[in-house]
This record gives C-alpha cells, sequence and structure tokens, in this order.
C-alpha cells in the first residue's frame, strides 16, 4: 500500500496536498474497490468545498462510492480526463488520478501518513 508521506488523510480514504491544493482517492481506497470503471466529479471550478462535501462518484465492479473533500477551499481545477480514464485511480492515485484542486484548502482534522497507514492496518484485522 503506498501512502506518501507529504499528504495529509481523512478517515473516509481521500487524501490532499497541502503544497498543490489536490486532493483525490487514496491508494488504499481503490485498491478496496478493485477495478475502476467510472468517475464522476460532482463539483465545479468556483464552487466553495468543505471536507464531507462530495466531489466525485466513482464506481467499480465491486462497488459504487462517494469521495469526500478532503479539505475546504476554493475549487480552482477539475481533472476531467478521469471520466474517459477512471483507471487511472487504479494505476496512479496520487499522480494524475488527482480529483480537484482547491485554494486555501485547510482541515485541522488530516491525519499524517504515519497515522493514515495504522488506521488502515487496523481495519485490515
Amino acid at each position: 500500500m503506498n501512502i506518501p508521506s507529504n499528504l495529509k488523510y481523512t478517515k473516509t480514504d481521500e487524501w490532499f496536498d497541502p503544497a498543490t491544493g489536490a486532493m483525490g482517492l487514496t491508494d488504499y481506497a481503490q485498491g478496496q474497490l478493485s477495478d475502476i470503471v467510472f468517475v464522476e466529479i460532482v463539483t465545479s471550478v468556483g464552487e466553495q468545498t468543505a471536507p464531507g462535501k462530495a466531489i466525485a462518484s466513482v464506481e467499480s465492479v465491486k462497488a459504487a462510492a462517494e469521495t469526500y473533500a478532503s479539505a475546504s477551499g476554493k475549487v480552482v481545477a477539475v481533472n476531467e480526463e478521469l471520466s474517459g480514464n477512471p483507471e487511472i485511480l487504479n494505476t496512479d492515485p496520487y499522480g494524475k488520478g488527482w480529483m480537484v484542486k482547491v485554494d486555501g484548502g485547510e482541515n485541522s482534522a488530516l491525519m499524517d501518513s504515519g497515522a493514515y497507514s495504522k488506521y488502515c492496518e487496523e481495519r485490515a484485522h
């Protein structure tokens, strides 16, 4: 399981990059979902988002899930490539698999990589 140390994480398996404002679905989450076949970003550039607000719908061969904002801020970019290539979430969840980018992103409840790794391990048992 890939958990980059420069990112922050939610208990609902989303990540946030404080340096770029990007957010998306974690490697752990995409692994649980399996082969992702559909992604729809449900927020738009210019909208305000907040932790826990839905930003995307994701469907896999196993399940459907909502992806929630991991930080607050104004949406400044949406990854349009995901709708035509949802499998990017399986192959590159922290790179090309970002979902939205926000300006001024903030969420004091986010976990660092060590805490998130421990949280994932606890759920695996």
